[in-house]
């Protein structure tokens, strides 16, 4: 049994989080292969180590003077180190980053990535594992993808045989530069070891139990998901669910490597078990996993007399707003009227020239525009082949008074998409949590 796991900023931001991921890799002898986060928030108040070294930067570029932010990162992981009573040397390397920082002669990529790397060499001392630098195996293709097969030979041969400690969120360039992913990235650093050892599973540990039915910010005390699957995972974190970073994902499915969402703060919970799919569900009644959303969208609706019978109006459409470099979201429809859904931010600034082309092209009888859209999905392995379910979840909104301005399932019933204003948003997702998924 081999588990790879990794540890967010907040599990890593002092030392006191520190004896607790020792403890939790001291639990399981499968715990052989740890990916950490720089050192994140410890209150409120606090600044993510990764933020102050963008900031350290963005001070550099303009010539103005990081030394006290530098002593802050730099008195951070002294500090670590030393309520941990560990040995090992990292003021040369810091005061060396700070030499190359003063002199410009560092990329925001290579300095931003170097809050992994410092926590990475105090977990591998304080653990009494190897350090394996991810500049010795995450390899970038020219265009900025990951070369898996490269990457995977090399993990291999650094991890054989060891148990190891693997900083997140960056790799190496063709050229030797350094590279990181975009933020929230040391998730897929994770995913990336679990696949390149056909790891049993890939936990990820962070500061919830696990993925909750609705956002917390919302609903008061929101149930943890048990088990989703990854086309479930897919749908919620789409549709609005801060979840994981997307890129985590794909590695670990291809794999089928299941992936497990936990707390490092409450270590004996189950969190979230991911998988391909499952035998028997937990909970056979519940036919909704999880309710999520996002507002400020803008519906385009153009209705036409015979449209059904064109062919090729939708691509017009879906042409235009290409050009603007707009994504559409969704597509409801109807016999005679088409309507594309997409975030008011990316259309506002291209709005009438869209709607001038739109013209143009279908040449439409009508074409209205509707903001101030709010998109709710309901998410659900268990919502297919069984009728009713979509007016049951009308009915309720209904008899709480929100009209819903927009319907869209697809064919695999996994989810049911609506519309609804955004003034209705949070009491949409608590009418659904409230009478579906409690």
């Amino acid at each position: 049994m081999l588990k790879v796991v990794k540890f967010g900023g907040s599990s890593m931001a002092d030392a006191g989080q520190y004896r607790k991921i020792r403890d939790i890799i001291l639990d399981d002898p499968a715990r052989q292969v740890v990916v950490v986060s720089a050192a994140g928030k410890r209150f409120s108040d606090d600044h993510k180590i990764t933020d102050l070294l963008y900031l350290c930067h963005a001070h550099s570029q303009y010539g103005v003077d990081c030394n006290r932010v530098f002593d802050m990162i730099k008195s951070r992981y002294q500090e670590i180190r030393a309520d941990l009573g560990i040995t090992v040397e990292i003021d040369d390397e810091l005061d060396a980053l700070k030499r190359r920082l003063d002199k410009k002669a560092i990329s925001q990529d290579e300095l931003a990535s170097r809050g992994e790397y410092f926590s990475a060499k105090l977990m591998a001392a304080y653990l009494g594992f190897k350090f394996v630098d991810s500049a010795d195996w995450v390899f970038f293709k020219m265009d900025g993808t990951v070369d898996k097969e490269k990457s995977y030979a090399a993990l291999k041969e650094l991890a054989a045989g060891e148990s190891v400690v693997i900083p997140g969120f960056y790799g190496k360039m063709p050229d030797g530069n350094i590279k990181t992913f975009t933020r929230g990235g040391s998730d897929i650093t994770g995913a990336l070891a679990a696949a390149a050892l056909d790891a049993d599973i890939y936990e990820n540990w962070t500061d919830v139990s696990g993925i909750l039915m609705a956002d917390p910010r919302i609903v008061e005390n929101p149930e943890t998901i048990p088990e989703v699957t990854y086309d479930e995972l897919r749908e919620l974190s789409y549709s609005g669910a801060q979840v994981l970073h997307e890129g985590t994902i794909f590695p670990v499915r291809e794999k089928s490597i299941p992936l497990n969402i936990r707390n490092t703060n409450a270590p004996a919970d189950a969190g979230t078990m991911i998988k391909e799919g499952f035998d028997t569900p937990v909970n056979p009644d519940r036919f909704i996993t999880g309710i999520t959303g996002k507002k400020n969208f803008s519906i385009i609706s153009i209705s036409k007399r015979g449209l059904s019978n064109e062919v090729g109006t939708l691509r017009k459409i879906l042409t235009v707003l290409e050009r603007h470099n707009i994504s559409v979201d969704y597509v409801p429809n109807g016999i005679d009227n088409v309507s594309v859904v997409l975030e008011t931010d990316a259309l506002t600034p291209n709005l009438y020239d869209v709607l001038q082309e739109i013209q143009a092209e279908v040449n439409p009888d009508t074409v209205d525009v509707h903001d101030q859209i709010a998109v709710v999905a309901a998410v659900g392995r268990h919502m297919a082949g069984r009728p009713g379910i979509s007016g049951k979840l009308f009915a309720a909104l209904g008899e709480a008074g929100i009209n819903i301005r927009m319907i869209n399932q697809g064919p695999d019933e996994l989810n049911i998409i609506f519309g609804v204003s955004n003034d209705d948003f949070a009491q949409a997702i608590r009418v659904l949590y409230n009478s579906f998924a409690k």
